[in-house]
């Protein structure tokens, strides 16, 4: 059963995708909302690539020297996430939007 959100949460949650796709350049709101809405984003890969790591320093601990076996699919997940993981922020992919 996933949790409930709340109401203060749904209030920082991002209303916009992250990305520029259809974002007016010259509305400073909607520039502002898609550049928080990247940076979220990209936190929320960071935090995500965290997590696995130290359930994987974790798995390490407790398996030690059969942590090849058990603790594979979180090496797998994490060399996934890393890939993503660092923060670049907004300005390249805001500078490099090709409109249409």
């Amino acid at each position: 059963m996933p949790t409930p959100e709340s109401k203060s949460f749904l209030e920082k949650k991002p209303k916009v995708p992250p990305t520029f796709d259809g974002v007016d350049y010259d509305d400073n709101r909607a520039l502002k909302a898609a550049q928080d809405a990247v940076i979220k984003e990209q936190w929320v890969r960071s935090m995500m690539a965290r997590l696995v790591r130290e359930e994987m320093g974790k798995c390490y601990w407790e398996n030690g020297v059969n942590h090849l076996e058990k603790c594979g699919h979180l090496r797998e997940r994490y060399l996934e996430l890393l890939k993503g993981s660092k923060i670049r922020g907004y300005l390249f992919e805001q500078q490099n939007y090709i409109s249409k």
